[in-house]
């Protein structure tokens, strides 16, 4: 299986995965119907297994150095800032 190259092009696809794998979560905890809350659990447990490989993989070409602007880091993963008064 061939390596993907890393880039700043492959760090954003993944900044969409994570954000797409946000949204479909949140749509999941409101939207969605199952028969038991295990259920919910279950799938929303998968969801975050599969959004918690993809943070770390956009976390590690971080830390080799790859550059990436700010606003395309998915909402979830950007630093808290204070409330300016």
């Amino acid at each position: 299986m061939p390596t993907l190259p890393s880039g700043k092009y492959q760090l954003k696809s993944l900044h969409e995965e994570i954000n797409l794998f946000d949204r479909k979560l949140a749509h999941l905890s409101k939207f969605e119907t199952f028969a038991t809350e295990a259920e919910r659990g279950v799938s929303k447990d998968k969801l975050s297994a599969k959004r918690n490989l993809l943070i770390r993989r956009a976390q590690a070409m971080i830390d080799e150095g790859i550059e990436f602007n700010e606003s395309e880091r998915p909402k979830s993963l950007r630093p808290e800032t204070p409330e300016q008064p």
